[in-house]
């Protein structure tokens, strides 16, 4: 008798302990005197001054809600800014986290100083048998021409280098990567690339668009491990910058197991939603396991990322009329018409959505017919929110169909201030009528998504906030902001790197603001960007980051 009484004081303790544990971890936290601001899917921007979250989950925002949330956990905000977090709506989320370990020549002024840099990485890292890195740019050399094998092989002669341009559109080789690539003069350039070769017809190191492949597949494919080590170091950078939510545009087959093995290990610090890489062999095996998600959102794959052709500073992007500053050249289709039509239908008939990349006014126009085309044959794929990813250079005859097919344009303010200085060089002033135009497409109804392409541009979501209000780089120049026309308003920029982006994505009512039901993925700034002069946006501090009501980085 004496045994069974303990056991039933046993069991009501422990069952006590269980319901103070539960309460405990589910117990309100109020983060009071705080400057906030949301957008709620009535797309009305909304002030508040408190939050309250439970579970992961916003409750409340409002004034004075201590009353009303008495046994709540509070925080003082002390006055700083609350912000949902930052979606960026087109990154390479490995690829940056890659990059962060390789050795970034990102800003160089010319290319003697690059070579250099990479040497010195070089020494530093002995144990690598391939030297990686990314960043180069001519446009901003003396010369403003590609560099050569040559070049490189001035400073680094025993290692195979391998350098991205900064648009990840060009490599640029030394004459060791060139050997082990097998790249002679007598190597023809693949369909939608191009091997550059002098005069006298030899390769000179630079490799565009599908022809970085012929260095790519020598190169050994990164490990596990290293995979790994990416992922923590992007987590991180990502979070110390305000941003909660990444869409990764393009993902292999390796990484699409990588991604949902971190989410068993409940690694995942940032969420993430990815886009398959139509270009791997495997697209079709990957459609076939339909949507991958989880039920905290922190992963999702139900979408394809296919690539329409190159880019504008490595003259690879597809125009209808030739380059102003290349006459014969009007560059490169990456994925064929035929075939642009046959990854279509095989990615409708999955139900996944369609993200094409398209920076030339003629890959932008082939993307828009080739909807068209799907659509009258499928016509709920209209319905799958569909995206152009860059949407940069568009005939304006073109702008108004995105509306009229519900073709959603994911555009990177940071490209605009970074392209001035050459864009006009290589289109003309005719055709930037149709470049860059933010404000006309919402003029017309149309949702813009915002993003970065990082690594491409450097990911701090500031510097497109301040890019996309101001059409200014972070020097004040020009003046009075290029084709300034386009620019946007803070809040209109705002609201593309939070609600539209998460609408872009199917995600509206889980992300991109801060209302009830939604997760809380909150961050708190240095100074409030409603309220300050455009030209300091850039200037902005992350000062803490939460994601799900746990706090993620402190400053």
């Amino acid at each position: 008798m004496k045994l069974n009484i303990i056991k039933i004081i046993r069991t009501s303790l422990l069952l006590t302990l269980t319901v103070i544990s539960t309460a405990t971890l589910s117990q309100a936290t109020l983060i009071y005197n705080v400057k906030g601001y949301t957008y709620l899917n009535s797309s009305e921007l909304t002030k508040f001054s408190a939050l309250v979250f439970e579970d992961g989950k916003v409750i409340a925002i409002g004034d004075n809600l201590q009353k009303s949330y008495p046994d709540s956990i509070v925080i003082d905000g002390e006055g700083k800014t609350m912000l949902p977090g930052l979606v960026d709506g087109h990154g390479h989320y490995l690829g940056l986290g890659f990059n962060l370990l390789q050795v970034d020549v990102r800003d160089i002024p010319s290319k003697q100083k690059t070579a250099f840099k990479v040497a010195e990485y070089a020494k530093e890292n002995p144990e690598l048998t391939w030297i990686k890195g990314r960043g180069w740019n001519q446009v901003l050399w003396p010369s403003k021409k590609f560099p050569t094998a040559k070049d490189l092989d001035e400073y680094i002669v025993d290692k195979p280098v391998v350098l991205g341009r900064v648009d990840g559109h060009a490599v640029w080789l030394n004459s060791k990567a060139m050997s082990l690539a097998g790249i002679t003069r007598n190597t023809i350039s693949p369909d939608g690339g191009e091997i550059v070769k002098d005069k006298t017809g030899e390769p000179t190191g630079v490799l565009i668009d599908n022809a970085e492949n012929l260095v790519w597949e020598k190169v050994p494919k990164q490990t596990d491990t290293e995979r790994l080590a990416a992922f923590n170091k992007v987590n991180q950078h990502l979070l110390e910058l305000g941003i909660t939510s990444v869409h990764d545009a393009g993902i292999d087959h390796d990484s699409y197991h990588f991604l949902q093995d971190q989410i068993k290990a409940d690694n995942f610090k940032v969420r993430v939603y990815a886009m398959l890489a139509a270009t791997d062999d495997k697209l079709e095996e990957m459609l076939k396991h339909g949507y991958i998600e989880d039920d905290n959102d922190m992963l999702s794959i139900r979408s394809v990322k296919i690539y329409g052709d190159g880019a504008l500073g490595s003259r690879g992007a597809a125009m209808l009329a030739p380059y102003h500053d290349d006459p014969e050249n009007r560059g490169l289709l990456l994925t064929k018409p035929e075939r642009l039509r046959e990854l279509y239908k095989i990615i409708f008939n999955y139900d996944f959505q369609v993200n094409i990349h398209a920076i030339g006014d003629r890959a932008n126009k082939i993307a828009l017919d080739e909807f068209e085309f799907s659509f009258k044959n499928k016509p709920s794929s209209k319905k799958l929110r569909n995206r152009i990813e860059h949407a940069q250079v568009i005939d304006v005859e073109d702008i108004p169909r995105f509306k009229t097919l519900d073709v959603l344009p994911s555009m990177q303010p940071t490209h605009a201030t970074s392209d001035k200085n050459m864009a006009q060089d290589r289109i003309g002033e005719k055709r930037l009528k149709g470049a860059y135009a933010w404000q006309t497409f919402l003029k017309q109804g149309s949702k813009v998504i915002a993003g970065s392409d990082f690594p491409v541009e450097l990911a701090n979501p500031f510097f497109g906030l301040h890019a996309a209000v101001t059409r200014q780089d972070r020097d004040n120049q020009p003046e009075q902001g290029w084709i300034k026309q386009e620019s946007l308003t803070i809040e209109q920029a705002f609201k593309a790197f939070t609600l539209d982006a998460a609408f872009g994505a199917h995600q509206d009512k889980v992300l991109g603001g801060l209302e009830k039901g939604k997760w809380a993925d909150f961050i708190l700034i240095d100074q409030d960007i409603f309220d300050i002069e455009p030209k300091d946006i850039w200037k902005t501090k992350v000062l803490q980051t939460w994601v799900a009501g746990s706090k993620q980085h402190q400053m």
